[in-house]
């Protein structure tokens, strides 16, 4: 009973989890977005120790319940283990810890976090993981599937679906998000939960606590008969069968083990108070290394053939259609970052690159970075949308604080960067054709036109920096290609 009652809260929690980030139109987030806020390493960013301290005291008395029904990318792993048994059952055997790795990788990772590298230290951060693949690889397929459904409602004079534009964010984000599923299934469909007990960062945290769990399985070592059938098909690879011993550290309370021995050798117990030490054998989760060749990782790469599908701009003329060049991102001295962010070193030092935020933006403006030093963090360019000041939804998901919770009133009044004019790139300046758009369109009023050259008739645009709030309206709707003759420049604090 409590291995089926830990499967439904997992599939609950994954199918939550994985509808928040498919869903364009951000309303789960109203029902669902506890459950991002309740992922270990954004709410240790986020400073959300009520939330840390509930999983620590969970381990503590439970096991790590955590890795096996709130993390997505755990589950998920749980999911390719089901599809393998199918083919082969009781395929795992006892494997002994190699600490040096584990923790050696969480040294590692710590380091990165503290030093500023939080883009690469979130490459193996669980949520943010399976949030790369949701993102890039399930998102684009949920949104072919509604746009057909919009096409075959509007032909029906329904508007129960509309159809919405699917583009590539980031090749970057798409290789890393096709590298990370491919690793991670290659090493659930044939060892089980290896990434969880060596590589997870969060998984060595909670194996630390989880040491020291009040309850967990079990064995007694009087009634088993040493058939192995729990330890074959233990995916933590943590059962000694021959020494009836758990590795606590690496068990992720499955409960699996329970529903396998047909002999009742297996409990899940109070191990302070109901063992008999004589009959229940529980410690052992420290042994000395073993050969590096039972546990060695695979990397498996592909060639990836990405295709893009972007909806062309086009213009009437002639009678005919002429394609309209697309614009390219500008270079930006400082990177764009969202309203609520406070400064560039705020929102890298807390963001997890878990891509919620890309996900729904409604505008695409957000897209993932692929510079090193913020690797797969969300920052602002405006080739597809300009953000719009009535808008506050990236603040509303972000679950790591990176972002954090802002009002529309709020938004107004922050300024995250100030618009810049290129007269190289101007109609005005360049072609002398009167143009006006940006100012027409700054719904803060921080663009007029001034005379050309001294003309009484030609105006370009001039930007009062200090009024500008940064929203990229101005160079999403110049006209000029492929380069906007006026672009954003992102401020290092808001203001």
């Amino acid at each position: 009973m409590i291995s089926k009652i830990r499967r439904i809260a997992a599939v609950v929690f994954f199918l939550a989890i994985t509808a928040m980030f498919l869903d364009f139109s951000g309303a789960l987030h109203l029902w669902f977005g506890w459950m991002a806020k309740m992922q270990f390493l954004p709410a240790v960013l986020a400073g959300n120790f009520l939330v840390v301290a509930f999983v620590l005291l969970v381990t503590l008395f439970f096991g790590r319940f955590y890795c096996s029904i709130m993390c997505p990318l755990g589950v998920m792993q749980d999911g390719f283990n089901f599809v393998a048994r199918k083919v082969k059952n009781n395929r795992f055997h006892f494997v002994k810890e190699l600490p040096w790795l584990r923790y050696g990788i969480l040294l590692i990772f710590i380091v990165l976090l503290v030093v500023g590298l939080n883009g690469i230290a979130i490459l193996i951060a669980p949520y943010s993981a399976y949030g790369r693949i949701a993102t890039n690889l399930l998102q684009p397929v949920y949104l072919w599937i509604n746009n057909l459904l919009a096409g075959i409602a509007e032909r029906h004079d329904s508007y129960a679906f509309y159809s919405v534009d699917v583009w590539l964010k980031s090749g970057v984000s798409l290789v890393v998000a096709i590298a990370t599923l491919v690793l991670v299934g290659f090493l659930a469909l044939r060892r089980g939960r290896t990434w969880c007990s060596t590589v997870c960062p969060v998984g060595s945290v909670l194996g630390l606590v989880s040491r020291f769990s009040l309850f967990r399985p079990v064995i007694d070592a009087d009634k088993c008969k040493n058939c192995h059938k729990c330890e074959k098909n233990c995916k933590a690879s943590c059962i000694d069968i021959e020494n009836h011993r758990i590795d606590y550290s690496r068990c992720v309370a499955c409960m699996d083990c329970l529903d396998e021995c047909k002999f009742g050798a297996l409990e899940y117990s109070n191990t302070r108070f109901r063992l008999n030490p004589t009959k229940f054998s529980v410690a052992a989760d420290t042994a000395p290394a073993v050969d590096g060749s039972r546990r060695k990782f695979m990397a498996t790469t592909a060639a990836v053939a990405v295709a893009a599908t972007v909806t062309a701009q086009e213009k009437h003329v002639e009678g005919g259609l002429a394609a309209v060049e697309e614009k390219r991102v500008p270079k930006r001295d400082v990177p764009l970052k969202p309203a609520g962010a406070i400064s560039l070193k705020n929102f890298e030092s807390r963001c997890t690159g878990c891509q919620l935020c890309v996900s729904e933006c409604p505008n695409g403006v957000l897209r993932p970075s692929g510079k090193l030093e913020s690797l797969l963090q969300p920052e602002m360019s405006f080739e597809r949308g300009f953000c719009r000041p009535e808008c506050t939804r990236c603040s509303e998901m972000c679950p790591a604080g990176a972002i954090r919770p802002i009002s529309r009133e709020e938004k107004t009044d922050i300024h995250i960067g100030y618009a810049v004019v290129v007269q190289d790139n101007c109609l005005a300046w360049r072609d002398g054709i009167s143009c006006g758009n940006c100012a027409r369109h700054c719904p803060a009023e921080a663009i007029t036109m001034v005379a050309v050259n001294g003309s009484t008739t030609l105006l370009g645009p001039a930007v009062n920096t200090d009024k500008c709030l940064g929203c990229g309206a101005c160079e999403f709707l110049c006209p000029s290609r492929p380069f906007s003759a006026i672009y954003v420049n992102g401020r290092q604090r808001h203001t």
